[in-house]
């Protein structure tokens, strides 16, 4: 059966084969960061290290997420020749400008406020994150570059090759964070490498992935280069004012991990508490991530009738299934193998970490469902509806973190407080705009 058949029926067989390989893509992708932090941990600042790092590469994500919107934005226009030009030269566009926009908060006086002063790090440490954050443009350039054939491998169906580039990714970079403590390669700028080296891999297998769907996409014009295209300007404009509400939307939710990191810095005992939510973070975001890829499968299996449901029902079984994931992590065998021995958490922390990864585990049904109705909006071609959602998503996030901070609540249980909230309330005032309209 041609992949343009699959498109729309639903049929739990069907969903599946789609799904199954974004969850792992989703999946693997998460993974590679919580691999290469036994290479950052293992390094001269030990757990700490990993603090600047992971914060370093927040305000990566957070610059990144400001072209968040662009796959999404993709999946909807980029079915013809015409359209896919159009997103290829809004992509290359937001790519230039964000990339800039990153290395401003790496430099002095900028990283000064944020580092050492928002979050509060000591000098030694500021400067990790810092760097980390200049020297990630290297791999950000390499994920903005790897949505255009990702886009065109998801409109086809074939979700399983663009798996497969992820999967190699992570073996390249599971074998670097094998190999790398062994021979002494240990501290955060090797992470960094072995994280990039492997996107970089993944660029190139999907390109390679992609390059006969985007030969055969239609409407293709003979004879003809792109300058002489009359619609492209103008539908590059179309494009990104679609992507414009989803990305600042994207932006308020990539700001909530460093709303969540300012908070819990404050915190009593904060070194440990920010070691236990960025460690614990390492399992819980792959499944979250994974359960938001409902959006995709919302987007490519629409609803068939009024109050058709069944992929409602769908993403809420598989979100439990997922949740059992952070689960086994919060059992003293496994969880006290990978916080423990793996990721290094001292002894004292160990407990608590356990316990914050088994209360996560509910997350992966309240991302699934979200991720579901972020779907049917962005087929509804309502972008400012799921702005709306990531709007409630970061306030009321916040608003959990201001009302428990002065309550003297350990910092950990904060993080997850929030985390859990905000997709709730996200999801339900998207399902209220829809309603209403």
């Amino acid at each position: 059966m041609a992949s343009g058949q699959l498109n729309g029926v639903f049929d739990v067989g069907r969903v599946t084969r789609f799904y199954v390989p974004q969850l792992l893509q989703a999946f693997s992708q998460s993974l590679a960061y919580p691999l290469v932090a036994g290479i950052v941990t293992h390094g001269e600042h030990g757990v700490d290290a990993l603090t600047a790092f992971s914060q370093g590469l927040m305000i990566m994500f957070m610059v990144g997420s400001l072209g968040g919107g662009l796959v999404t934005t993709g999946l909807v226009f980029a079915k013809t020749w015409v359209g896919y030009v159009a997103f290829r030269r809004l992509n290359a566009l937001m790519m230039g400008a964000l990339l800039a926009l990153q290395c401003v908060p790496a430099l002095p006086p900028f990283s000064d406020w944020i580092f050492s002063g928002l979050f509060a790090l000591p000098p030694e440490l500021a400067s990790i994150a810092s760097r980390t954050l200049l020297l990630g443009v290297v791999m950000n350039g390499f994920f903005f570059l790897r949505n255009v054939p990702m886009v065109v491998l998801f409109n086809n169906l074939e979700s399983g090759k663009a798996n497969n580039a992820t999967i190699l990714r992570i073996a390249v970079t599971l074998a670097m964070a094998v190999a790398f403590p062994r021979v002494g390669l240990t501290g955060p700028w090797w992470g960094l490498f072995a994280l990039t080296f492997g996107v970089g891999v993944e660029l190139v297998v999907t390109w390679l992935y992609a390059r006969p769907y985007v030969a055969n996409l239609p409407n293709r014009p003979q004879g003809k280069i792109v300058s002489d295209i009359p619609n492209i300007p103008r539908l590059t404009l179309e494009q990104f004012r679609f992507t414009l509400p989803l990305s600042l939307g994207g932006f308020l939710l990539m700001l909530s991990p460093v709303c969540i990191a300012a908070f819990v810095g404050r915190t009593a005992d904060a070194a440990d508490m920010l070691a236990i939510h960025y460690v614990v973070l390492g399992v819980a975001n792959p499944v979250a991530f994974s359960a938001l890829r409902f959006q995709t499968v919302a987007i490519k299996f629409p609803p068939e009738y009024p109050g058709d449901r069944r992929l409602l029902a769908y993403a809420v079984t598989a979100g439990i299934l997922l949740g059992l994931v952070p689960l086994a992590f919060s059992t003293p065998w496994l969880g006290g193998w990978y916080f423990g021995v793996y990721q290094n958490v001292p002894p004292r922390i160990l407990g608590t970490t356990r316990l914050a990864i088994g209360i996560y585990s509910i997350i992966a049904v309240i991302q699934a469902v979200r991720g579901r109705v972020e779907g049917l909006a962005a087929l509804a071609k309502r972008p400012k509806t799921i702005m709306a959602g990531q709007i409630a998503y970061t306030t009321s996030l916040i608003a959990v973190c201001a009302v428990l901070l002065p309550a003297g609540a350990r910092g950990w249980a904060i993080a997850v407080t929030a985390i859990i909230v905000a997709p709730i309330c996200a999801a339900a005032t998207m399902y209220a705009s829809l309603a209403r309209r």
